[in-house]
């Protein structure tokens, strides 16, 4: 059967908003007015205010080859929620903005905010705005995520200090080989519409790349056992590239251990499939979206009982640079090689 069609112009930019918009309520008590006004009213009284906007373009950020509209309408919005808890915050509200070109339908926008509403359930966010445009090209989606944080936890790349532990959450590299595997049947699938992928034994790298989660239990449990990060980051451009950052920005070195960084089996079987360095995959693949943060060193054993939670090593002076120690005891330059969208 025919999949309904139905054209944006026949609702108009305004009767588009309210279509996709009116099953979404506000569940903040700082969101005072959402959607339906010329701008939103918030209203926050003792917690600072964290913001952050996110720019993706088709052909850039995504494929539509093989990203379902509701899977990328999730993670438009997760990628955003993720910088927030990144800062130890909690989003709260959300605006997006899309830009349109005729070959999307009303269909195929409710795909889209059926992906963006669950995120929003499952992370307790508000949307509470945005806009729509035709555009010349594919499709553009514009985010913008405002969380909130206390004054004395909120978490900054530039607090690391010397002898604190290293820990990240979760495991590295299986979001860059989810999309190396998509990649890959994308082109040997080309122009065939008759055959289908075969991605059994492969579903978790898969979600990893097309359906990531922000780790808000990982803020939560460091908030119940009362450790505050001295820095945070997410690793959205790769290990190496955030760790570095926390690096230049707190002025300081660091050492990892090759042996400790977290991966999962399938990354593994994955890396070994495509004859590529696994450890190479999870240094600079980005796109886990975990969170990479730094602890001081009496918090060892407190930080190391939370779930999902691996210390991978500490922080030094900056005089002794930035390495990772492999595992025959040889030391390897940190570098920024993760994912650069200017030099894509």
């Amino acid at each position: 059967m025919e999949k309904q069609r139905t054209e944006i112009s026949t609702l108009g930019e305004f009767g588009l908003i309210k279509h996709l918009t009116e099953t979404f309520e506000l569940k903040n008590s700082s969101s005072k007015k959402g959607v339906g006004d010329d701008a939103a009213v918030l209203e926050y009284t003792d917690k600072q205010i964290l913001i952050t906007t996110d720019l993706l373009l088709e052909g850039i950020h995504f494929d539509l080859t093989y990203v379902p509209l509701k899977h990328l309408g999730y993670k438009s919005a997760v990628v955003n929620f993720s910088d927030v808890y990144a800062m130890n915050g909690r989003p709260k509200q959300l605006t997006i903005s899309l830009g349109l070109s005729k070959r999307f339908s009303i269909e195929d926008l409710e795909e889209f905010y059926t992906g963006l509403k669950l995120a929003c359930e499952v992370y307790g966010v508000d949307l509470i705005g945005g806009d729509t445009s035709a555009s010349m090209t594919g499709l553009t989606i514009s985010i913008t995520c405002l969380g909130e944080g206390e004054k004395e936890t909120i978490a900054y790349r530039n607090g690391a200090k010397e002898n604190d532990l290293i820990c990240v959450s979760g495991d590295l590299g299986a979001a860059y080989m989810g999309l190396q595997l998509l990649e890959r049947e994308k082109h040997v699938l080309k122009g065939t519409t008759t055959v289908q992928p075969d991605f059994s034994g492969k579903e978790y790298i898969l979600e990893r790349q097309l359906k990531p989660e922000a780790r808000k239990d990982i803020v939560d449990a460091l908030a119940g056992k009362g450790i505050v990060p001295t820095s945070m980051i997410d690793i959205s451009d790769g290990l190496s590239s955030e760790l570095l950052h926390i690096c230049t920005q707190s002025n300081v070195g660091c050492r990892i251990y090759e042996e400790r960084i977290p991966i999962d089996y399938q990354t593994a079987t994955m890396a070994e499939e495509f004859n590529m360095n696994l450890v190479t995959a999870a240094m600079n693949g980005g796109e886990d979206y975990e969170l990479l943060f730094t602890v001081p060193l009496e918090k060892h054993d407190d930080v190391s009982a939370i779930e999902g939670i691996r210390v991978i090593g500490h922080v030094t002076n900056a005089s002794l640079g930035k390495c990772m120690i492999t595992r025959d005891g040889g030391e390897i330059e940190l570098k920024a090689q993760g994912w650069n969208s200017l030099s894509h």
